[in-house]
């Protein structure tokens, strides 16, 4: 059984607002947006949130987002049991920061949220149009977090009880020096420390933060594409994805007696799992396309599934397994919204 505060998470904390309507599809076109896509929002979109409130009001669903956050619900929801995960991230000092504040309270997480007064909290739009999704995020407040946060005693201590801690590439543009002081802490005290690549341009434009966080990396997070631009930005000499994944994990170590474990997804085909020198694909069970609500959050899922076994000691195997299962489900509704029921469906 995980106990209470075993799993840091560090990222960018948003509410979710999903929009889906048959008339969705003319936000699209207003807005210049592509229907499967995910940008940050721009002057252009900012009469969007008007348009949403005057035109779908209540229809309107909301939930506790951002890619890391996500994870750690998820992990809650695996786990059932409270605070099993704290969560660092900053928001604004709003009503949608005290929303996100009681959602991400509802959903077991101890978040422990830096408040800014210059910026509002950060959101991300989902305009949900069939088996499509159009993200459009706005970071805000969630950019002002600051490794002061980290200094405060209280917080400090939950630093010091974790024994894992998840993090995501988006927090390299805005506070590398957390991420790395976390990781740093691992390495000393031979705790797990856990990344994902987020997205494949961060692969680029920070490559060289990436390069300096990834010797502290024992678990490595991707999906295909993520991997794909990995490779090519590195020159990695190779578009096999088991090729990539196992040298990825032959990256640079600091505790090189502890192998790195690389885990790529790539949607309804195996899961890559390299480890050492040892490379496994595990088979992913295809979600009827009828049955696909959304498609956004699903990789979040998966690695909380992932991190909610792994924070309990379990195999590799289970942990792939959980996190395929609740992938699965969370494909079934809007957004990264964790179903409503008690039952798992998962052994």
């Amino acid at each position: 059984m995980a106990s209470e505060g075993v799993l840091l998470v560090y990222g960018s904390p948003l509410l979710d607002i999903i929009v889906r309507h048959p008339s969705a599809q003319k936000l699209l076109q207003k807005y210049g947006l592509d229907a499967n896509s995910s940008v940050f929002a721009q002057e252009k979109h900012q009469s969007l949130y008007k348009d949403l409130e005057e035109k779908y009001g209540e229809e309107l669903q909301y939930a506790a987002g951002g890619t890391a956050l996500n994870a750690a619900r998820v992990v809650q929801w695996v786990l059932r049991v409270p605070r099993v995960t704290s969560f660092f991230g900053g928001v604004g000092r709003d009503r949608n920061g005290e929303t996100l504040q009681q959602m991400t309270r509802e959903a077991g997480v101890h978040a422990v949220f830096q408040y800014t007064d210059s910026m509002p909290t950060g959101t991300c739009v989902t305009i949900c149009t069939g088996s499509n999704r159009s993200m459009i995020s706005q970071q805000a407040a969630a950019n002002c977090f600051t490794e002061e946060h980290l200094n405060v005693s209280e917080n400090w201590t939950l630093v010091e009880k974790a024994q894992f801690f998840y993090t995501v590439s988006f927090s390299l543009a805005t506070s590398p020096s957390v991420m790395l002081r976390l990781a740093r802490h691992a390495a000393e005290t031979k705790k797990t420390f856990c990344l994902n690549l987020s997205a494949p341009f961060l692969c680029g434009k920070f490559k060289d933060a990436m390069s300096e966080l990834l010797p502290y990396v024992d678990y490595l997070f991707s999906n295909d594409a993520e991997a794909d631009e990995f490779a090519r930005v590195h020159n990695l000499n190779t578009t096999d994805r088991k090729s990539v994944a196992a040298k990825m994990a032959a990256w640079e170590k600091i505790r090189a007696e502890r192998d790195r474990v690389v885990v790529i997804t790539q949607g309804s085909d195996p899961v890559i799992v390299a480890k050492g020198r040892n490379v496994i694909e595990f088979p992913v069970a295809p979600v009827p396309s009828e049955e696909i609500a959304d498609t956004s959050g699903a990789g979040d899922a998966f690695v909380g599934g992932f991190l909610a076994q792994l924070v309990c000691h379990r195999p590799i195997d289970e942990c792939v397994r959980c996190g395929i299962h609740a992938g699965s489900m969370v494909l079934r509704c809007a957004g990264c919204t964790i179903p409503h029921t008690t039952d798992l469906g998962w052994t």
